[in-house]
């Protein structure tokens, strides 16, 4: 099975300034790569959104992706609002309270996306979270916004992670197996490991984070996608840029 994985599109109204980045266009250029990698499912982790949450922003994005005939989940992160992005992509169904977050089953195998969009996983999310890797007797494979590890970028480490990080990690501890996590809202593309958790930051389509400074820099423009890859019980993962 091949999962192709968008992470920050923060698509902007129509002629609204998004830093003099063209964010529309680079979502139709990153979904036409992602096209061209033939998936089984596209995965949008999380700031769909420049600054909030709006029903005009998803509907532009859900169109886009109709039309892609790629079959997809969508998640939400802290630039999005769950509620309007289930309402929008007609997932209502999926949430719990004013949380979107969920399990599927994909070629055998389950796949779970979280919701982190208050910057923080609330305690029934842990609670579920726990339960439904309990319920998976091998590696997990998880989805969501927020890195649960320090991604080693200082500015958004000190100032944009997850607030109860460590609460988050005991949850994945507990899981005997190996536990891969795929986030985004970093703007970087790093991959950061421990105990049985590895964590893959993907890079943004907006712009990427300088990695050393501890204030606010753009590194570059080149937007990116990552693909991953597993069968027969291995998984490989790359990131792919425009």
């Amino acid at each position: 099975m091949r999962i192709v994985q968008l992470t920050d599109l923060h698509i902007g109204l129509e002629n609204e300034d998004t830093y003099g980045v063209d964010v529309r266009q680079n979502f139709l250029q990153i979904l036409d790569k992602a096209k061209a990698q033939r998936p089984d499912l596209l995965v949008i982790s999380g700031d769909l959104c420049y600054r909030d949450g709006d029903a005009r922003i998803y509907a532009w994005i859900k169109h886009h992706l109709d039309e892609s005939g790629l079959p997809y989940e969508v998640m939400s992160g802290n630039h999005d609002d769950p509620v309007l992005l289930a309402r929008a992509f007609g997932r209502e169904g999926l949430l719990k309270g004013k949380e979107l977050y969920f399990s599927r089953e994909y070629a055998d195998r389950t796949v779970l996306f979280l919701d982190t969009t208050t910057y923080e996983m609330p305690a029934k999310q842990m609670e579920w979270l726990s339960k439904a890797l309990k319920a998976i007797k091998g590696p997990a494979l998880v989805f969501m916004h927020h890195p649960p590890l320090p991604g080693g970028v200082p500015f958004m480490d000190s100032k944009h992670s997850l607030r109860n990080m460590e609460a988050v990690q005991a949850v994945f501890f507990e899981h005997p197996h190996p536990v891969q996590v795929f986030t985004g809202h970093y703007h970087v593309e790093k991959i950061v490991t421990k105990r049985n958790l590895t964590v893959y930051i993907t890079p943004s389509c907006f712009f990427q984070i300088g990695q050393r400074s501890e204030d606010f820099e753009v590194d570059h423009y080149r937007v990116a996608l990552r693909t991953i890859d597993w069968s027969n019980g291995m998984m490989m993962n790359a990131v792919h840029y425009l």
